[in-house]
């Protein structure tokens, strides 16, 4: 036993997948003790992008400090995207009388300077749509100012008079330190279409597909462990039986079942345990075929023969004879399980057969309300990528280890 352990974690694929995995599984134990926020707390707006979000109030009131910084590129690289900037020397040339060699797209503020010299909206702009005509007003409207250093005036209301009182000036070179506002808030992958933290979110998410697919392929591979070893076994009316069922759930594409199942359960019923039985219950005939053909090849060998010329019971043979010699093959179909309920869940979950809950969430729910909020169209990447990215990498991660173990224990494939 110890050396075939020492053989599986010798394996590079294995190993590989082990530590993704294990990473993985740290994760959504340590992060929620370190963020103690609730993951579906709505603490955000709608798609708001990655960065940290401070308090207007506390950063007005912070202490200022004066930096020689040239604060007009930074608006300008903030506000003007490079379609824009294209867009601009397109009419610039087109319709400005300015040569090409005379626009240059990487300096802004020059590219600011001749648009506010050339642009007039009552150009004809012939051959121009009106909506591309509206899309330069609004451009223009946009960087109307972004050149000039003002003055903001901060007042406050005098309550003697009931009027505003002017209380200080801010200039675009004064700044804070981050470190001085007490109020902030860091969203490392932004929030979702609730203005819920994806991240937390996302680490709870991952440990509830995780504890989906654990219960999955538990209930598959035990299911499918007793009836491929009795039907291996035992053979005769029992085996055609048990492969009757077997063949009929096989004829019918598991996941059409699946469906069915979890529709006729209805949604208040469907909690993250019923759905994970649901896919269990549905998942266990490739793992019964695959048992009953290895018990096929081992009934017969002359350690069973023994066992029953001396009596020994029909429990004790399986348990103690055949058993021992399918358990690393059931140990691969685990792996495999519990990575077809993860991808199970979240099929479901996409197409709203998921897990009915406002409680917890998973990865499939997770995929699901970022496609019915229109998030790709949002250019909101960081509500849906990260989903695919963890799912990607947990399955990824069991399929490395069981082809490692599989490369251990199979003879054909060992090195």
């Amino acid at each position: 036993m110890r050396s075939r352990l020492k053989q599986v974690f010798h394996d590079k694929k294995f190993l590989l997948g082990f530590i993704i995995f294990i990473l993985i599984l740290l994760t959504t134990i340590i992060y929620p003790l370190l963020v103690t926020y609730n993951p579906l707390e709505m603490v955000g707006g709608l798609f708001y992008k990655p960065g940290t979000y401070v308090s207007i109030t506390d950063a007005v009131e912070s202490k200022n400090y004066q930096l020689n910084v040239d604060t007009k590129g930074g608006r300008l690289e903030s506000k003007l995207s490079l379609e824009d900037r294209a867009e601009m020397a397109t009419w610039l040339e087109k319709f400005g009388g300015i040569s090409i060699d005379e626009i240059d797209v990487t300096d802004a503020e020059a590219l600011v300077k001749l648009w506010n010299k050339h642009y007039d909206s009552k150009n004809p702009q012939e051959g121009l749509i009106s909506a591309k005509k509206k899309y330069y007003v609004r451009l223009d409207i946009k960087i109307d100012g972004i050149l000039e250093e003002s003055e903001l005036i901060l007042a406050k209301l005098d309550e003697t008079s009931g009027e505003l009182v002017q209380d200080s000036k801010v200039t675009s070179t004064e700044f804070v330190n981050i470190n001085d506002i007490a109020n902030q808030r860091t969203f490392v992958l932004g929030t979702d279409n609730f203005g819920r933290d994806v991240l937390t979110e996302l680490v709870h998410a991952t440990r509830t597909s995780l504890k989906i697919g654990l219960i999955a392929g538990l209930i598959a591979t035990f299911i499918g462990l007793i009836l491929g070893l009795l039907s291996g076994y035992v053979g005769g009316l029992l085996d055609d039986i048990i492969m009757f069922i077997t063949n009929l759930f096989t004829v019918i594409p598991s996941f059409i079942i699946l469906i069915l199942i979890s529709y006729s359960v209805g949604q208040s019923a469907r909690g993250v345990t019923m759905v994970a039985s649901i896919i269990g219950l549905t998942s266990w005939t490739w793992t019964t075929r695959s048992v009953r053909s290895q018990v096929i090849s081992l009934r017969n060998r002359d350690h069973v023969n023994l066992s029953k010329l001396s009596g020994h019971s029909l429990f004790r043979i399986i348990l103690t004879d055949i058993l021992p010699y399918v358990a690393s093959y059931v140990v691969m179909a685990l792996i495999l399980q519990i990575s077809s309920g993860i991808l199970a869940e979240a099929q479901l979950s996409m197409l709203g057969l998921g897990p009915a809950t406002t409680k917890v969430t998973t990865l499939g729910l997770m995929m699901n309300w970022a496609m019915q909020y229109k998030a790709p169209l949002s250019n909101a990447w960081w509500a849906f990528l990260p989903v695919i990215l963890s799912i990607a990498l947990i399955t990824f991660s069991l399929n490395l280890m069981n082809t490692g173990l599989d490369q251990v224990f199979n003879p054909q494939l060992r090195e």
